[in-house]
């Protein structure tokens, strides 16, 4: 089932409606702030009852899978539910970039990409959006809106909100940045986001499964895990990989990035005011093998 067919039965208009009084006290996210959006900017993320849209769309930088022939349909949302202090776009998720809109507005920009020849809609850091975002697939859809859905997303997310996304999103692309609670506090800004992040990556996967391509290479359904290499291991990266290949799946298509540089506030941290090396980002992806994952984008 995707949001197509939910459109029709009538349960996204559910979902999105029974989403509403989420935001008069706001439990979006695992942050659960209890802000009233439709008065005041959350406590966190400082995201009001509008989604604020940065960019839209094509974009070639993204995944194989994700890329095809008419790019990857990006709707980058503007502020972040993770205080990341090397974000290499915290002009988009610390700041006040792009332009407040309704659900209508969205759902034009949703089809927009659709006409641009794109392969999918990919929403980039759409958490703190989520009921909106609903509501203007709702509208997309019923205009015929038919691309598949990509939740593109820093992976700090709550178990009930993923639940609604049941049968909505068919790809997931989840970051997962750290193991360690420690490191996660200092560089993001909440202790819990290795114990959500997993809890999240079980749950996505249960929900749309292993990756799922056409006859020429381009994702359907499925779940694309990404994972940033940092300097001196301070991701955790050999838990991460162990946990990916044993609790999800060994043939989960994994990204083990390597493009990590010092941004934004990095240079405040000494542990991470440099780049990684050659031999780090080396070094993760064997461990992604070591572990004994086998699809990996590198």
């Amino acid at each position: 089932m995707r949001y197509t067919d939910l459109q029709v039965s009538g349960e996204l208009r559910r979902r999105a409606e029974g989403m509403d009084s989420w935001l008069q006290h706001c439990v979006v996210c695992p942050h659960e702030c209890g802000t009233d959006r439709t008065k005041e900017a959350g406590a966190f993320c400082q995201a009001t009852d509008r989604v604020r849209i940065v960019s839209f769309g094509p974009h070639f930088g993204e995944e194989r899978p994700l890329v095809g022939r008419g790019g990857s349909g990006t709707i980058f949302f503007g502020r972040c539910n993770l205080r990341c202090v090397y974000c290499q776009n915290y002009d988009i998720s610390q700041a006040d970039s792009g332009t407040e809109i309704g659900p209508e507005a969205l759902a034009d920009i949703m089809l927009q990409v659709q006409k641009m020849g794109c392969e999918n809609i990919n929403l980039v850091s759409p958490t703190h959006f989520t009921p909106q975002i609903l509501k203007a697939l709702l509208l997309a859809a019923a205009q015929g809106l038919h691309l598949p859905l990509v939740w593109n997303t820093g992976t700090f997310e709550r178990l009930a909100t993923l639940r609604m996304l049941e049968g909505v999103v068919d790809i997931y692309l989840p970051d997962t940045k750290y193991a360690d609670p420690q490191v996660a506090q200092r560089l993001s800004g909440t202790a819990d986001y290795p114990r959500r992040m997993r809890e999240a990556l079980r749950e996505m996967h249960r929900q749309v499964g292993d990756l799922v391509t056409d006859h020429q290479g381009v994702a359907v359904r499925g779940i694309i895990v990404r994972h940033l290499v940092l300097p001196g291991g301070l991701a955790g990266t050999a838990e991460i990989m162990r946990f990916i290949a044993e609790e999800l799946s060994p043939d989960t298509y994994v990204n083990v990035m390597g493009q990590y540089r010092p941004e934004y506030r990095a240079g405040e941290y000494p542990e991470i005011a440099r780049s990684v090396t050659v031999e780090e980002v080396a070094e993760g992806r064997r461990l992604a093998r070591a572990a004994g994952l086998r699809r990996l984008d590198c």
